[in-house]
């Protein structure tokens, strides 16, 4: 099942898309998608509903982030094998982990908005999970019992606040819109396999990142059990688990960075894909 939020920045209705296609709404039954719908186990209740009972949804211009209000974005740094690469970085041992603010979410196909000070404003296509139920000290063999399912981030960064403003790499991640997630939720059971999604992303109608999931060097169970070792993840908290090759930092002999008026389109297979506009 692919869960959504739609319509109105702030002002967004529960929803789901049918096996047609077809948005439909939930508003209803829910007064929203976040922390506590999840750890009420409503995925399976929906997943088993006669998805004809809930009214279709028409005209329908913007999708939100499809987990309203998660009290963590947790991100992995360098999490591909070939990204490390082409930075120059040795392979991780242990997963490099930092945070994006809650206040840099924003919808799949909402505006990114570069910063007035910035001067390598970049992309990064990302694998993200929703947790579903609370994992504390959680093994890998059970780590998938606690996420709902699967979703887009596109890993907006800052590499100069990033990487040369001292050593936290939060400062580069957290500007405003710096987090575009979405389009929708994907239930575990609509992704065989999540360690197997080609991943890609164009700027401005060229290919700039190819991609597969598995090249992750720490793959889902690993990074839940990981990091509930040190914190408790929460429903409706959003992991994203790193970027394939192709960034603009990467870029040889000289990088490219964003700039006002650039489009940015990316997608990952079975989890739909998204458009940000460069203001």
């Amino acid at each position: 099942m692919k869960i959504v939020r739609y319509g109105e920045k702030g002002v967004e209705k529960p929803g789901f898309i049918d096996s047609n296609g077809n948005l439909r709404d939930l508003s209803k039954q829910f007064e929203d998608i976040d922390g506590s719908f999840l750890s009420d186990d409503n995925l399976s209740r929906l997943t088993s509903a006669n998805e004809e009972g809930f009214p279709l949804v028409e005209g329908v211009e913007r999708f939100g982030v499809p987990v309203a209000n998660p009290s963590k974005l947790i991100a992995i740094g360098l999490n591909y094998a070939d990204h490390a690469e082409e930075t120059n970085s040795p392979i991780p041992t242990e997963p490099i982990v930092f945070m994006k603010a809650v206040s840099a979410i924003t919808g799949p196909n909402d505006d990114v908005i570069i910063p007035s000070n910035s001067k390598k404003s970049d992309w990064e296509v990302e694998l993200a999970f929703i947790i579903g139920t609370t994992a504390k000290n959680v093994s890998k063999d059970n780590a998938m019992d606690h996420v709902a399912g699967y979703t887009i981030c596109n890993d907006v960064s800052e590499r100069e606040w990033q990487l040369e403003h001292g050593s936290q790499w939060s400062k580069g991640k957290s500007f405003d819109t710096f987090a575009p997630i979405g389009p929708w939720l994907v239930t575990k059971d609509e992704v065989l396999d999540p360690h197997n999604l080609p991943m890609w992303l164009d700027v401005n109608g060229t290919r700039m990142q190819t991609g597969n999931t598995n090249t992750m060097i720490f793959n889902i169970p690993e990074i839940v059990s990981y990091l509930s070792s040190f914190v408790t993840l929460i429903p409706g908290d959003i992991v994203t688990t790193g970027t394939p090759p192709g960034v603009g930092m990467g870029i040889k002999p000289s990088p490219v960075f964003l700039k006002p008026g650039d489009k940015m389109h990316l997608g990952i297979d079975s989890l739909g894909e998204q458009e940000q506009n460069v203001k």
